[in-house]
């Protein structure tokens, strides 16, 4: 979800995220509860709609749902052998229009609006502080891209050494590194007063 918000004025883009991210649960627990690949078909067509509704590039769009398929590759196979055909394909469908559904989601709503809106939330709870969870998701969110960045960095390095080998070898390095960046956001929490 990290930078893939798209600016827009659609209606997704314009509902605020708390509406969205409610309509969002209840969708995926409806398609929880459904077993029959038909209305599950139909779903996953409106979920598609929503696409050319928000006027979301395609492209982009395909590039979050596409992961999904190498899953449901091997998935959808194991479940038909220990079940139905009919019961692998409503699998399939559901993963597909549930992941269909966040992508939407996160491509109309700008992570702080997001972050906002579960602070927000979390103020009305009075043993929790909103300041501090708030801060530990837009910490998780940045670590995201970050963990991906380290090992990108750490590959491209094996590479310009022509390094071989296994691919579990980059374990080490990644998670050293990994290591000291969770160091430096610790002192760097501590000299703004986050040191309990």
């Amino acid at each position: 979800m990290i930078g893939f918000a798209v600016p827009g004025t659609s209606v997704l883009h314009r509902m605020r995220p708390g509406v969205k991210l409610a309509l969002l649960a209840a969708a995926v627990t409806v398609l929880a509860v459904l077993r029959d690949p038909v209305p599950l078909a139909a779903a996953f067509v409106l979920a598609c709609a929503l696409v050319p509704l928000a006027h979301l590039p395609l492209r982009q769009t395909a590039r979050q749902v596409t992961p999904v398929l190498w899953l449901l590759a091997v998935a959808v196979p194991v479940h038909a052998w220990f079940g139905t055909w009919a019961d692998a394909a409503a699998m399939a469908l559901r993963i597909l229009t549930a992941v269909t559904l966040a992508a939407v989601f996160t491509m109309t709503t700008r992570v702080e609006a997001l972050l906002d809106t579960v602070q927000a939330a979390l103020r009305r709870v009075p043993w929790i502080d909103s300041e501090r969870v708030g801060l530990v998701l837009a910490l998780t969110i940045r670590c995201v891209p970050l963990l991906a960045a380290i090992v990108r960095e750490v590959l491209d390095a094996r590479r310009a050494r022509g390094a071989g080998g296994p691919l579990r070898a980059i374990a080490v390095p990644v998670i050293v590194r990994s290591l000291r960046t969770a160091d430096a956001f610790g002192e760097a929490l501590v000299a703004r007063g986050y040191d309990d």
